[in-house]
């Protein structure tokens, strides 16, 4: 992992963990990597705000008491929390490691908990179970998925092999300006530089490896890239009833409607979700696995429990 982005992954632990707003001061104080004049540091500070958005990491700015004009400081809600290390909308944190084994090494490593120490020592206390908890199921042991990370945010274009529908691998390079996990599968997003538009990328669809061309700083991001609309889908809306355990499946809960079922089991709750695509949506309840059950309609509950069943017999 690079120096930056360890800097990244710690700060994200820290404002994810803490109870209240941290200011500058305090995130300089703590967090490693933040070094030289106090100019430098808020260039650092701008620069990694700027690089956890564009991985779906939102940072909410907030004061310790609206009557006063106190020093602004920062915090990433839980519920606000995309990358589980996952999803870049504000549902399964994406975090840089993006992967349940990274972020559970990193939320426990060193330099991590040095952060933490730090905050506890000047009277900010955090939670570390809270970290363990939004990690998700899936783990992704795609090389290439750090690679990706690595050339957001130092704005280095890709290059790779692609495979196309009929598997025929062609060269494609691209300027990658965000990263998103959808439906148990990462993708990154940016400007094709052949095709000379905005195209999106599954990561275990490349071949081989992902490799960085020229320099970095060579393109800049474009404000306002709008992943959900690469992402939409044209088809009518449908709906399912599904039941979540507590504190689970922030994801789904951030787009669903609670509603009152007397037979809800105790430690559940039970929503309504919208969804377009069946076929993704499939795929995204399989991986919240017994963390979620499926109530209505029939056919999609049916449908589930036979992926199960044929995930037991085929892995045991």
């Amino acid at each position: 992992m690079s120096r930056k982005t360890e800097r990244l992954v710690n700060l994200t632990i820290a404002l994810l963990a803490t109870k209240r707003y941290l200011t500058k001061s305090e995130i300089f104080r703590t967090v490693d990597g933040y070094e030289g004049s106090d100019d430098s540091k808020e260039r650092m500070f701008e620069r990694d705000k700027d690089d956890l958005r564009n991985l779906g990491i939102e940072i909410e700015v907030g004061s310790f008491d609206p009557l006063f004009e106190d020093e602004p400081g920062y915090r990433i809600k839980p519920e606000n929390y995309q990358f589980q290390l996952g999803e870049v909308n504000a549902q399964e944190i994406t975090l840089l490691s993006l992967a349940a084994e990274a972020w559970r090494g990193a939320s426990l490593g060193s330099s991590a908990l040095t952060a933490l120490n730090k905050l506890h020592a000047i009277g900010i206390e955090s939670d570390t179970e809270l970290l363990l908890g939004l990690a998700p199921t899936v783990v992704t042991e795609d090389a290439n998925l750090e690679v990706a990370i690595s050339a957001i945010t130092s704005r280095t274009t890709l290059s790779f092999d692609y495979l196309n529908e009929e598997l025929k691998a062609q060269s494609r390079a691209l300027e990658p300006y965000a990263l998103t996990s959808r439906y148990g599968h990462w993708y990154v997003l940016g400007r094709d530089l052949d095709r000379k538009a905005i195209r999106i990328f599954r990561l275990d669809r490349i071949s081989g490896a992902l490799k960085l061309q020229g320099r970095a700083a060579s393109f800049e991001i474009p404000e306002g890239v709008d992943i959900s609309a690469a992402f939409s889908i044209s088809t009518d809306l449908l709906t399912a009833q599904i039941f979540l355990r507590d504190g689970r499946g922030l994801n789904l809960r951030n787009r669903a409607r609670q509603i009152a079922d007397a037979t809800t089991p105790v430690g559940w709750q039970k929503f309504e979700i919208g969804y377009r695509d069946h076929q993704r949506f499939v795929e995204e309840l399989l991986w919240y696995s017994d963390d979620l059950i499926v109530s209505a309609p029939q056919a999609l509950r049916d449908e589930i429990i036979g992926h199960l069943k044929s995930g037991m017999v085929r892995y045991g």
